[in-house]
């Protein structure tokens, strides 16, 4: 008998159209031990599809602690597993993350074999900036939370990339027109499936919008960071009703050396450092 510790395979599938299924997923979930899903209902559709007879288990949040030993025991006793979500990469927004770090805990090696992934798919074809990008996944449901989040995001100056339901859209929407302000927004629906939908819009006219249409199917929101101008504007607003005194002390209060605040007022004020240092009375 040997003594091989088996792998974790987390393994991409399509999140509409079958076709984006890669040969590789597919020979991976043939020669796997077990193929652990997060709902073996859907699954097994997806194995009929490709003739696909591998013994399979559900793998999902309500059942992911005591499901977790079962999988891991096996991987120890040198079976591969395949885990796979209901569509898309698993790992993301699912418990396979908890799983994925307690493989490293026990030193089992896992390794991804890649396929379709959404909120990829939706800002590429977004039309919004992609060299830096958010992924917020879906918004918090405790209401604390959620409040602390958004007031995060819109902060955010990366693109924010955010899934969300139908039957949530129009609240989601009109929270983040509210505390992001009038962004640029771009809303896809059903990616890569028959009714697949783009439509860059701002979030004030998309709660417009949704006020006289109801939802429907999946949707990615992809939203434009805050602006440089935008960041130079609420910076300024801080700072243009105070004197020179409070607004050394205002970098002060952060933790600078009194030398460094007024490196940092004087940037600020456009002015030069010796100004600063002249209404202070600084030698």
């Amino acid at each position: 008998m040997t003594n091989e510790k088996g792998k974790l395979y987390l393994v991409a599938t399509p999140i509409g159209n079958l076709s984006d299924m890669t040969f590789r997923a597919v020979e991976t979930l043939k020669e796997a031990d077990l193929i652990a899903a997060e709902d073996t209902r859907n699954t097994i559709r997806l194995l009929n599809h490709f003739d696909i007879h591998t013994e399979m288990t559900s793998y999902h949040e309500h059942n992911k602690i005591e499901k977790a030993d079962y999988l891991l025991n096996r991987l120890e006793n040198g079976e591969n597993i395949a885990l796979v979500t209901d569509a898309g990469t698993p790992g993301i927004s699912d418990p396979g993350e908890e799983l994925v770090k307690m493989c490293y805990e026990r030193s089992l090696e896992v390794y991804s074999v890649p396929g379709a992934v959404a909120f990829v798919n939706a800002a590429v074809s977004s039309g919004q900036p992609t060299r830096r990008i958010a992924f917020e996944a879906f918004l918090p449901k405790d209401k604390k939370e959620r409040e602390r989040v958004l007031k995060e995001m819109a902060a955010e100056t990366r693109t924010i990339v955010l899934y969300e339901a139908p039957h949530k859209l129009k609240k989601t929407i009109e929270e983040l027109y509210k505390v992001l302000g009038d962004r640029e927004l771009t809303i896809c629906r059903e990616l890569t499936k028959l009714h697949e939908e783009k439509a860059k819009t701002t979030l004030g006219a998309a709660v417009e919008y949704y006020k006289d249409n109801d939802p429907r199917g999946e949707y990615v929101l992809v939203i434009h960071g805050k602006t440089k101008e935008e960041c130079e504007t609420e910076a300024r607003e801080k700072w243009e009703n105070l004197s020179v005194e409070e607004h050394v002390k205002m970098y002060e209060d952060k933790g600078m050396s009194r030398k460094d605040a007024m490196k940092e007022a004087a940037k600020d004020r456009g002015v030069r450092k010796s100004d600063i240092y002249r209404e202070l009375n600084v030698d």
